[in-house]
Formats: structure tokens, sequence, C-alpha cells
């Protein structure tokens, strides 16, 4: 398996409240553990509040007993929930904060994937396809037939997400798995590059076979930058199938 993780403040932004934590090795009873969390609140409380919930998250896995992916995961993420909840009622400076996140564990040939907010996973293979729905205001009108997917890119109230972790004591969480294909590249963003960088591009730079993982990573997250770099943005790629890892 080979990885690559990185997150970038971005062109706008003078604080980084995207979070990712990537690991291909064992995390309690997951074989690996990939996260992407994009905070929001005012001043630090969205740094804090992606940050805090993937510790609180990886720090759940650890101590689980099960060995059922979805069950592990699904228990870390509604306490990480629990843990926003509880600071930011405890805390004036993080009232309000909350986090998207998109989480992943490779088991054999499948993906285990679960997903809360508007932070997505791609797989990328003869072709790109967006496994995660978006829990957001304008993705529920395209899903409704109301807008369009061009419309979409460029409404102005793309932003508001439906479902975020510290939004409500109960956390609405989305499951997906898949039978991932040899060649097949796992792509977690924030919507800080998925906004920028149109799908049809991601996958172009993806399957460019003349640059490793690291330097794939590096174009998305400078062609983001170079298309306005309006939001942090966030990255995990993936792998599955070869025996080098590469971090930054």
């Amino acid at each position: 398996m080979r990885i690559y993780s990185a997150t970038d403040v971005g062109q706008k932004r003078k604080m980084n409240q995207d979070y990712v934590f990537a690991s291909a090795d064992p995390v309690g009873n997951l074989p690996n553990l990939f996260v992407v969390a994009d905070g929001m609140g005012g001043h630090n409380a969205g740094d804090y509040a992606s940050s805090h919930a993937v510790w609180t998250l990886v720090d759940e896995i650890r101590e689980d007993a099960d060995f059922n992916p979805v069950k592990v995961i699904r228990h870390a993420i509604e306490s990480a929930n629990t843990q926003i909840i509880d600071q930011a009622q405890s805390n004036e400076r993080l009232r309000g904060m909350g986090t998207t996140m998109v989480v992943a564990t490779i088991v054999g040939h499948y993906a285990y994937i679960a997903n809360v907010g508007d932070s997505r996973l791609y797989v990328i293979d003869k072709q790109i396809q967006q496994i995660t729905k978006d829990h957001s205001l304008v993705q529920e009108m395209v899903r409704m037939g109301e807008i369009n997917a061009e419309e979409a890119r460029n409404h102005p109230d793309k932003n508001i997400i439906t479902r975020a972790l510290g939004a409500e004591k109960t956390v609405d969480i989305d499951f997906f798995d898949l039978k991932l294909e040899p060649g097949s590249v796992v792509l977690m963003c924030s919507d800080g590059l998925s906004n920028m960088v149109e799908d049809k591009k991601i996958e172009e730079i993806i399957s460019d076979s003349d640059k490793n993982l690291e330097e794939k990573g590096e174009i998305l997250i400078s062609e983001a930058n170079r298309n306005g770099g309006k939001d942090n943005i966030a990255i995990v790629l993936i792998e599955p199938f070869t025996n080098e890892v590469e971090k930054c």
C-alpha cells in the first residue's frame, strides 16, 4: 500500500481548519485508517474541532474490541460527535464548532467508508467515481432536480452543509462499501479541493502514469491554489495494492 497525505491553508484563509490522519499500519483492529476532517467555527474553534474529532476517533478505534469495521467506525464517529458537543458546551470560545468527517479502512480488496458532511471519497480506476454523497444544501437541491451540477459548482450557498459532527446529539452517518480493483486509487479530500478542481481534472492528474503518488498529490494542491485556493485543502491518496509508503 502506498499513501500520501497533506493539508494546505490555501490562498484566502489565515488558519488551516482541515485535518488528516493516514496510517497504512493497523489502528486497533482495523488494518489501516484514513480520515479527512474539515472544521468550522470562529477563531480557533474549527481548527480544534477537526483535530480533536480525528484524535478522539483514532483513540476510540484503538480501544475498540470489535472486529466489524463498520461497527468500529460508527462507534468512533459517535464518540467524536459527543466529544465535540461536550467541549463546545463547556467552553464559550468553542461554542458552535463542528466538523465534517470522511473515514475509510481497506480490508483485503474492500474499502469501508463513512462520511458526515461534504468531505469526499473518490475512487479513480478507468474513470473517476465519487463514492460519498455530500450532505449539503446545494447537493440536496441537485438530488431534488432543482439545479444541475454545473449550477451547483458556483451556487452562493454551496458551503452550507446539512450534517456535521457537533451539530446534533445524534449524528447521522452514511456508510459505503466497495470492491477495489487492481490499479485503483482512492482520493479523500475536503471541499477545498473538490470546489476548486473539477472531477475530470482530478482524474487526469491521478491517471498520469509518469508521476508518482506524492507528485500527484502536490499537483492537486497546486491546481486548487492556482484556481483561487478559496478554502483550506486536505487530501489523502491511497494506492491499495502496492508495497511502498510515501508520506508528507
